[in-house]
Order: structure tokens, then C-alpha cells, then sequence
């Protein structure tokens, strides 16, 4: 997908030394490599896979930055984790829980360096989750049939979702929303395990794959982040049944009952708060292919009778000021579907 285009940077989070009501610090094993924090006796619970917590950064009031050792990655990478005020690591209780996902060539920092999801989250008794997610594509890779890593799907829907459920008393009421690819990725993961989301929400993302012109730009993009296109999802036409295996528009029919909001422009103009570029600007050009793109989803729900929420508006970079407009529109929607109430 096109790289999602930053606005201006927000006020960075704030570090703080991770404190004894936190859940870890640096484990044993993992102090040499993760950084700063206080070692703890206890390990926090694993994920099937053996994914587990190495490193926990405390950030402003509960949030903490946490590292994983991920299998499925073959690596370590981190997630942000927003904990409601009232959460204790000790608490009997679990909390619902928000997965953000970010888009492409950024990071997990994406959502809190680019809008207020912090207040947003303090809002409502939630968790919210900003994973990881690197260029992946939301996708365990395909590697030419060899499969192997990266496998981005099962890093987010299983090894971080373990996690925060086991360590983090998050609960089995789960929403997601994310722009560019990561609104792609949260419309697929919906998609591909049916009952995992109560709702989700796309802003400016790719949600019919294999729409004339779409594979190119999706190949093009992802050549111009260092990447070898093929080895995601494979190669077009010929590896054919992993696209539509990983196409929010042929799996479409595997979203009924789960709530759906997406959301993109259509003309190729800037829209409110955007800057002045010039008419070929990528971030405009590209959003009218995804806003075509959108329309063709509609259309494949309207003929399913699935029932939707679609804004697609007409100017709009594809950017941040459009994608801050339409979360807040969706924010409470979404923290309904998994009944957050109000903080």
C-alpha cells in the first residue's frame, strides 16, 4: 500500500523506570539486549507459539512499551499497550480490547505520534493495542509456497493477542481499526477468522486485492520499500488462490456478523487540514484508486446484504487529517461493539 504520510509529529511518550505494580520489567533472559527496566522473578505467560515478553517500558500512567520475542518473526519487535486507569496487574477482571494497526514504512509509535488515540482510550475503559507491523503487509508471507518467516497474521492474531489476553487481563471482546494497510490488514484478519473482531474499521485501505490495476500498485509499492513483491502473497494470476485467499473482497462473505466502518476519497484533491501538493502528489493519486477500490467493496456487500458503515467522501489526501476525522467518528461505534463503557 502507499505509505501512510506523517503529520506533523505530536510531543513524544515520555519514558518512566518500570515500577513493582507493573507486570515486567527486563526478564532475567532478556537483560542484556532490552534495555533499561528492573528484573523480575516471575515470567510472564507465553504464547502458544513460545512468543513471550522480554521487555516492558513504563510510559505516562499505565501504558508501557512492551517487547516481544516473536517466533513467527524470527525476531524482536515492540507493541504500545494503553491500560485504563483502573487496571491492576492483579485485577480479577478483564477489559475489552482495541487493536490499532498502523500503515506503511511506520511503526507502532504510528497511532500515538499521529493523533489523540491516548485521550480517546482514557475515555472509555479499554485497552488499546498498537502492534508492530513493519511493511508485512498483515500477511504470513507466502516465500514462493516455502511459508516460513515473516508471518505477520500469526504475530498479530495469535502471538500478540495471547499476550496482552494472558499478561494484560485483556478480554475476548475485541475490536480493530487501522489505516492504509493496516485497515486492509484489520478488514482480512476479520475476514480470515471470523468471530476474533466485533467490529472493525478500515480508513484508506485496499480492500479488493485483485481489482484490475490494484495488484501493480501493491507490487510497486512494496518493490519501493526494499521488498521482493512476490514473496507476500506471491505472484499475480499464477499464485492466484493465496491472493484470494488473503482478498477482503472474495472473503467478504466471512465478515457477516462482524460490524464493519470503511472509509476513503475519491477525487484526487486535498481535503481540510491537508497541504498544498501538486496534483500528481502520490498521497493523492493513490487515494483515488483506493477510493474506486472502497466502491467495490460496497458493492460486493450491497450484493451480499451485509450490512456496512461506508463514508466515501470526496476530497482527502491519503494522509492523517482525513484519517484523524473519520477515528473519531468511528471511536465511539467501535468502543460499543465490545462494551467499553465511559471512564
Amino acid at each position: 500500500m502507499t505509505p501512510s504520510v506523517r503529520s506533523q509529529a505530536r510531543p513524544a511518550r515520555r519514558s518512566r523506570p518500570v515500577t513493582s505494580g507493573s507486570l515486567v520489567a527486563v526478564l532475567v533472559a532478556g537483560i542484556g539486549a532490552a534495555g533499561a527496566g528492573t528484573a523480575r522473578s516471575d515470567t510472564p505467560a507465553r504464547a502458544d507459539t513460545g512468543a513471550r515478553i522480554v521487555a516492558e517500558t513504563g510510559l505516562d500512567g499505565n501504558d508501557v512499551d512492551i517487547t516481544v520475542d516473536s517466533p513467527s518473526l524470527g525476531k524482536r519487535v515492540k507493541a504500545r499497550v494503553l491500560l485504563p486507569e483502573n487496571w491492576t496487574p492483579d485485577a480479577t477482571r478483564t477489559w475489552p480490547v482495541l487493536y490499532a494497526f498502523h500503515g506503511g514504512q511506520d511503526d507502532y509509535t504510528s497511532w500515538t505520534r499521529n493523533t489523540d488515540i491516548e485521550a480517546w482510550a482514557r475515555a472509555y475503559d479499554v485497552i488499546v493495542v498498537m502492534p508492530e507491523g513493519e511493511n508485512g503487509s498483515y500477511a504470513d508471507w507466502y516465500n514462493y509456497g516455502k511459508g516460513a518467516t515473516p508471518k505477520w497474521e500469526t504475530f498479530h492474531t495469535a502471538e500478540v493477542r495471547q499476550l496482552i489476553e494472558r499478561n494484560y487481563n485483556a478480554g475476548a471482546r475485541r475490536a480493530a481499526i487501522g489505516n492504509s494497510s493496516g485497515g486492509a490488514g484489520a478488514v482480512t484478519y476479520a475476514a480470515r477468522h471470523p468471530g476474533m473482531f466485533a467490529y472493525v474499521a478500515s480508513l484508506s485501505g485496499v480492500l479488493s486485492m485483485r481489482q484490475p490495476g490494484v495488484p501493480a500498485m501493491l507490487m510497486f509499492t512494496n518493490a519501493g520499500n526494499g521488498q521482493d513483491p512476490f514473496a507476500i502473497w506471491g505472484i499475480p494470476w499464477a499464485d492466484d488462490a493465496n491472493w484470494k485467499a488473503h482478498d477482503p473482497h472474495t472473503l467478504a462473505p466471512e465478515l457477516r456478523g462482524t460490524g464493519l466502518f470503511f472509509s476513503a476519497g475519491t477525487t484526487g484533491r486535498p481535503g481540510p487540514g491537508d497541504p498544498n501538493v501538486a496534483p500528481w502528489d502520490i498521497g493523492l493519486l493513490s487515494e483515488i484508486v483506493i477510493g474506486a477500490n472502497n466502491k467495490e467493496f460496497k458493492k460486493r456487500l450491497d450484493q451480499l446484504g451485509i450490512p456496512h458503515t461506508a463514508h466515501i467522501y470526496g476530497d482527502g489526501r491519503h494522509n492523517w487529517p482525513a484519517w484523524v476525522r473519520e477515528s473519531e467518528f468511528v471511536w465511539p461505534t467501535l468502543m460499543k461493539s465490545i462494551g467499553a463503557a465511559r471512564a
